[in-house]
């Protein structure tokens, strides 16, 4: 296991993931990435693989409206905590768990319908992996299967700086001029909400990386969009009007291309 890797399992042991999703504008992330899914995916019973699936956030949903879902990540935590969860859905639960890496998935050739990518992208630092990884999704997917890739925008850090007054650490100022530089992001003095070694993608770096790993791009979308820059968004998220016209508008906006960039995270479809 490199460096990176370690510290990458490092940050995710002490930081919680499963519940991300459920605070914060992480809701509106959740929701988004779902509404594109619902959008995108083939009707069920279909093979779903989840690399990177973290904790199973997205694969045990999937696993309840009868996708056969294939849970692969890194963290051994993580895992665990996915073995839990399936546990507590006996009747739908995952099909498979198991530890390992987006350059190496242990499947058969064309053997699943669709395969997510929440996470990988972000975490191979070298375009050189990422592509690897691309290729290994593009190998086990069957003809005409869909690749949901997600990546952090190289804006998003410097929105987050500022929305949070990070800026005002010198250290993470360093930060930003590196990731808007070569959209290496690194936190040398390993602060935690300044996240952990990653790659952040311009919206283009992401849709030409599908395309050598051999997909046919259907779309890149935003998928919060600008919808996440408020210091108040749990306020906002509260009140039903105001959460139905968030997640409308982000929706109406998510593949104008002078926004990508603004959105935390970026999805690129893939098709092979």
């Amino acid at each position: 296991m490199t460096k990176y890797q370690n510290e990458i399992i490092s940050y995710y042991n002490q930081f919680d993931e499963h519940n991300r999703l459920s605070s914060g504008y992480g809701q509106l992330e959740k929701i988004r990435t779902e509404r594109i899914l619902d959008r995108y995916l083939p009707k069920p019973p279909a093979v779903v693989l989840d690399v990177g699936g973290g904790t199973g956030v997205y694969a045990l949903a999937l696993a309840k409206r009868e996708y056969e879902v294939h849970l692969i990540d890194l963290s051994p935590a993580h895992i665990e905590k996915a073995k839990s969860m399936s546990k507590t859905q006996p009747e739908q639960p995952l099909a498979s768990i198991s530890i390992g890496n987006a350059k190496n998935i242990e499947m058969e050739n064309n053997s699943a319908d669709a395969a997510l990518f929440f996470g990988p992208l972000y975490h191979l630092t070298k375009k050189s992996d990422r592509i690897k990884a691309l290729q290994e999704a593009h190998r086990v997917l069957r003809p005409n299967g869909l690749l949901f890739a997600s990546a952090i925008s190289k804006f998003s850090s410097l929105i987050d700086g500022i929305l949070g007054e990070y800026i005002k650490d010198r250290d993470f100022v360093r930060i930003v001029e590196r990731d808007l530089k070569d959209g290496q992001h690194r936190n040398p003095k390993y602060k935690p909400h300044y996240f952990t070694t990653s790659f952040f993608h311009h919206p283009e770096e992401l849709r030409s990386e599908l395309e050598t790993g051999g997909f046919n791009v259907r779309s890149v979308l935003a998928i919060e969009g600008p919808m996440w820059i408020t210091n108040d968004f749990d306020e906002y998220w509260k009140d039903k009007k105001l959460r139905k016209h968030i997640l409308s508008f982000a929706e109406k906006i998510e593949n104008e291309p002078t926004i990508l960039g603004a959105s935390e995270h970026i999805m690129a479809i893939g098709q092979k």
